[in-house]
């Protein structure tokens, strides 16, 4: 359960807790209502995502604090979907997409998440920040005949004039008072002055409605067929992967910033479950939220009760309070969320980009690219780390060293240092010289390992030159891995490996 003991209700700063999760639920409904939207679903299907994707993920999941709803990264994949086959297929996919997710999470593959380089992170957030800071830009749009154009006149100038005026608030309310988050309190005040003011300007409700009823279970409408299967499978995949991706890069986010550790395995059961719940609820299914997760924390939430509260206030406001939040103007909360844009960017990237190998530069700029181009975060995500991972392929690869001695029986004596393996082993091979070697040779992989089949190979092609001289090959301080890869390549490879006694390299047969 999100609780342990009665001791961890005490240490609960229940008001800060509660405050948070409204602030949450006030930026949530507008995203979730454009969202959407833009996938050509029912506005309420995007309030029944962010209301059961909070309340399961926050209930089941490992990583406090955080919190999930109906996000852009899952729906967008799934557009296409909607429009050739019709929004049963849609929750369909985002069950099947629920329990791709629960199967990582208990095959415990959410731990490969720690394989994401830094640079990716760094790319990921900045890319992320310009997202939402361009997103609020959009705002200052409105549809005119089917056609999205800028605001003109005194529409705009009250926009960007309560926008600027609710950025402010955030900056100054905490220098007078933290008793009340800054983002709530700001958008209290700018929606009480346009209350009594009467001024005109954009609203949540010319967005679209947010008054519903209570989500009802129903069974997707389609052909239990494997055809039904190959048409959802491929779109649940991706979407499966997006939102695992931007989940538990967010929950690394956060345990960074809060100092403590989440449960990656536990997260994407979690975020599983609650995809399969969305879909037989009739919600458009998600993710873990980026941008409202450091509207949480930034407001002091630290456990699982701030997003508990933030998706049941999304339940009131649909059952209850919809003509109140339909009332909050638009302006109070771009200006919240353009200031969560500023701080998920991360500046210091900028002060470090001189004291960066440029191979980290690149990958950075590359996720970011990608991130703000294709707005497809589990894209720039995946070319982050195989370029990372080539670019170190290749760092290990021209690094492989040799050292050549002599002992005191006339071996020749070489000190592999750097490991072997498909990038190295070209330059391993250059190291030696068969023809002009003694009878007897040794190659010690003390400072070195023998790590793929490619190495092997090498290993294998080397032995047979020596052999073709007459020549005997010696294997020394191999480690314990690299042994048993060894054995278990027999008949591909035949090798003298040496028992040293003072390394223990291997037990005498």
């Amino acid at each position: 359960m999100w609780l342990n003991s009665f001791e961890d209700l005490k240490k609960i700063n229940y008001k800060t807790e509660i405050l948070a999760g409204l602030t949450v639920a006030m930026t949530m409904i507008p995203e979730s209502l454009s969202f959407a939207i833009l996938a050509g679903l029912s506005p309420i299907t995007g309030l029944y995502a962010a209301f059961l994707m909070g309340l399961v993920t926050a209930i089941l999941g490992g990583r406090p604090a955080m919190v999930s709803g109906g996000a852009g990264a899952t729906v967008i994949v799934l557009i296409a979907l909607v429009i050739s086959h019709g929004v049963n297929y849609l929750f369909a996919a985002v069950i099947l997409a629920g329990i791709i997710q629960i199967s990582v999470g208990a095959f415990k593959l959410g731990k490969f998440v720690r394989l994401i380089p830094q640079p990716v992170m760094f790319g990921f957030l900045n890319g992320l920040a310009i997202i939402i800071f361009m997103a609020q830009v959009e705002q200052f749009k409105s549809p005119i005949n089917g056609i999205n154009t800028w605001l003109t006149g005194i529409e705009l100038y009250s926009m960007l004039g309560f926008t600027l005026f609710t950025i402010g608030l955030i900056l100054i309310i905490p220098k007078v008072t933290k008793a009340i988050p800054a983002s709530l309190l700001a958008i209290l005040i700018v929606f009480f002055i346009v209350q009594v003011t009467g001024w005109d300007t954009k609203k949540v409700i010319d967005i679209a409605s947010v008054s519903g009823e209570f989500p009802s279970f129903h069974i997707p409408s389609i052909p239990f067929t494997w055809e039904t299967f190959t048409i959802i499978f491929p779109y649940a995949l991706v979407m499966a992967s997006v939102g695992l991706i931007e989940s538990l890069l967010t929950l690394s986010m956060v345990d960074e910033i809060t100092g403590t550790k989440g449960s990656s395995n536990k997260e994407a059961i979690a975020q599983g479950t609650g995809n399969m719940v969305n879909g037989f609820f009739g919600g458009m299914g998600g993710c873990a939220m980026v941008a409202q997760t450091l509207v949480n924390v930034s407001a002091g939430a630290r456990t699982k009760l701030s997003a508990i509260i933030g998706s049941l206030t999304i339940l009131f406001v649909i059952l209850v309070a919809a003509p109140f939040i339909e009332n909050i103007p638009m302006a109070a909360l771009v200006g919240v969320m353009m200031m969560v844009a500023i701080s998920t960017f991360k500046w210091s990237s900028l002060r470090m980009i001189n004291k960066m190998p440029k191979s980290d530069i690149f990958v950075g700029l590359l996720v970011t690219a990608i991130t703000v181009i294709l707005h497809n975060l589990a894209l720039a995500v995946f070319a982050g780390v195989i370029v990372s991972a080539l670019v170190f392929a290749w760092d290990n690869a021209v690094r492989i060293r040799a050292r050549k001695t002599e002992d005191e029986f006339g071996n020749k004596v070489y000190e592999i240092y750097g490991p072997l393996f498909f990038g190295s082993s070209g330059h391993f091979m250059e190291k030696f010289n068969p023809t002009e070697d003694p009878n007897r040779i040794i190659i010690d992989f003390k400072e070195s390992r023998v790590v793929d089949m490619s190495a092997i190979d090498s290993l294998n092609k080397l032995t047979q030159k020596y052999a073709s001289l007459n020549k005997t090959v010696i294997l020394r301080h191999l480690s314990k891995d690299s042994i048993q890869l060894l054995q278990n390549a027999k008949g591909i490879i035949e090798v003298n490996i040496q028992e040293d006694p003072t390394y223990k390299v291997m037990p005498k047969s």
